[in-house]
């Protein structure tokens, strides 16, 4: 018997046209299952999953919308008659639309309180509404897998030092809504597993370390130090994880956190 087989089983990816997540999407293809390629531009969307092949599905989602959800749920159970997996991925990260002003409005002092409380909608709202939306299907089916993808900086405070530039100027902070709201969604992850543990429903979180995607060289040379490996992730270093968590090669995994992240937190 295959563990690691997806074969047949429904998987949502929320934020799944992201760098990471259409990594997440294409292991799970690859794994056996039928992909819900779910994030807010329904036109790339289905494009997406089209490229992964015939049988998977584009859905455009908005994660903080009920609405749009039960009508993405009711999709995704017409055509497939289950939802076994879903990888609540969809999150936002601090972007600046004017570099010069990175510093100061990322600054606790001045951080806007529309920005933390876009995050909160995001990055913990959204994972709520997935997972009772959602998830709600897993229960009343007695079988599913939830992972929650949460953060490095969800278990640590950030080193606001490898934001220095080569001059030893900092260039930006990173903000409290970041940590804040991963931190949130690995708790989220507890009490959902001990919820729904009696109905078959495994909850996990995937706490992942930062991925080289452009960044400046100096960046990623100061993230780099500080892991035991001396690099940043590549793009596809969780598509093991994230299949195993899935996956009945972790039917006695719930409530946990599986950190992968090249060794930052464990020193």
């Amino acid at each position: 018997m295959d563990l690691f087989s997806l074969k047949d089983k429904t998987a949502v990816v929320t934020g799944a046209l992201g760098l990471i997540g259409k990594k997440h999407c294409e292991a799970l293809a690859h794994a056996g299952a039928n992909v819900v390629v779910a994030d807010v531009n329904e036109e790339y969307s289905k494009m997406f999953a089209a490229e992964l092949g015939a049988q998977h599905l584009g859905l455009g989602v908005n994660v903080t919308s009920q609405e749009s959800l039960k009508a993405a749920r009711d999709k995704i159970v017409a055509k497939y008659g289950s939802i076994d997996v879903l990888v609540n991925n969809a999150a936002i990260n601090d972007m600046f639309e004017n570099p010069a002003m990175a510093k100061d409005l990322s600054a606790f002092e001045n951080y806007p309180l529309d920005a933390f409380q876009k995050s909160l909608d995001v990055n913990v709202t959204g994972v709520f509404l997935c997972s009772q939306i959602l998830g709600t299907v897993m229960a009343e089916q007695g079988s599913g897998s939830i992972i929650n993808v949460a953060s490095t900086y969800g278990m640590v405070g950030p080193d606001q030092s490898i934001y220095k530039n080569s001059c030893g100027e900092q260039t930006f902070f990173k903000s409290a809504a970041y940590p804040v709201t991963k931190g949130a969604v690995i708790n989220f992850t507890r009490f959902l597993a001990a919820y729904w543990g009696n109905k078959g429903v495994r909850v996990n979180t995937l706490s992942p370390g930062g991925v080289e995607n452009s960044q400046d060289e100096f960046f990623v040379g100061n993230y780099s130090s500080k892991t035991l490996l001396g690099r940043m992730a590549k793009a596809d270093d969780y598509q093991g994880a994230l299949v195993f968590l899935a996956s009945d090669a972790s039917a006695y995994m719930t409530g946990a956190n599986l950190v992968v992240d090249g060794g930052w937190t464990a020193i």
